[in-house]
């Protein structure tokens, strides 16, 4: 039987060491990782004639019937994504809505549909009007009052989804 030197050899230690460092910083990562796909610290992202905006996702029926209600400021970059289950005719209304907004409807390729600009803001509950699409839409985007208008959308106009952007919402 071999016998163990006086002195440790520590070159084991230092290899399990590194494993060990190795595993721990996997693990962090991954954990950013999966928390970086909350939609509430701006991960998620979508493009439009090369300007990015930084969005919340509503893809289910709870956060789409919230929406931006009592919200009393949005940054300019910034917006709220609808995705829908289906493509079909949406409207929009500003129900408990404190800020003014643009609303910009795509359909399920993608594509710019039309939009509603400089909605104002609306305290009278259900006698709230609505705001509808030009045509079928699956994705709604809302943005700050006249943020739209410099981008110069055209029909067809595709909007591209940054990376854990569902293409479809959830009843």
């Amino acid at each position: 039987m071999p016998t163990t030197p006086s002195l440790p050899d520590k070159t084991p230690l230092r290899g399990r060491e590194r494993m060990r460092s190795a595993a721990s910083w996997l693990c962090a990562l991954l954990l950013i990782a999966a928390t970086g796909c909350s939609s509430a610290g701006g991960a998620h992202w979508v493009e439009l004639k090369g300007q990015r905006f930084s969005v919340e996702l509503a893809d289910d029926f709870d956060e789409r019937a919230r929406g931006l209600m009592f919200r009393d400021q949005m940054d300019d970059e910034t917006g709220m994504l609808f995705v829908h289950e289906r493509e079909q005719p949406l409207a929009y209304w500003m129900k408990n809505t404190r800020i003014p907004l643009d609303i910009l409807y795509f359909d399920a390729d993608r594509r710019f549909v039309s939009v509603q600009a400089g909605v104002p803001p609306c305290s009278a509950g259900t006698a709230c009007p609505n705001y509808p699409a030009r045509g079928p839409s699956k994705y709604v985007l809302e943005l700050n009052a006249g943020r739209s208008a410099g981008l110069g959308l055209a029909p067809g106009d595709q909007i591209t989804f940054g990376p854990g952007v569902p293409d479809t919402g959830q009843p």
